[in-house]
């Protein structure tokens, strides 16, 4: 039985750039769980952010895809993607 997506999920630019310089093993991982985000973005080593309502993380290996999620509308905003630093969290 596959799930139908009951999210509906928008790549910001910046995301989908980083997407496609990522190695291909980490950009197939990437774009596993993106897809699975549609059926549940919250499945999986998801973490709020503080002091943000609508944002999370979802943690990918070494890899942290950050979004924000609009649960009245069922939206998933993907507003970037990073390989997890020292300096990964000091922005946000």
């Amino acid at each position: 039985m596959t799930s139908e997506p009951t999210w509906q999920l928008i790549l910001r630019k910046s995301a989908h750039k980083t997407i496609a310089r990522a190695p291909r093993p980490e950009r197939e991982r990437l774009l596993a769980a993106l897809e699975a985000m549609t059926s549940d973005p919250f499945a999986g080593d998801v973490q709020p952010l503080n002091g943000q309502p609508l944002a999370f993380r979802r943690r990918v290996g070494n890899w942290r895809i950050f979004f924000d999620a609009h649960r009245d509308g069922r939206v998933i905003e993907v507003t970037d993607v990073s390989r997890r630093t020292t300096t990964t969290y000091r922005k946000r």
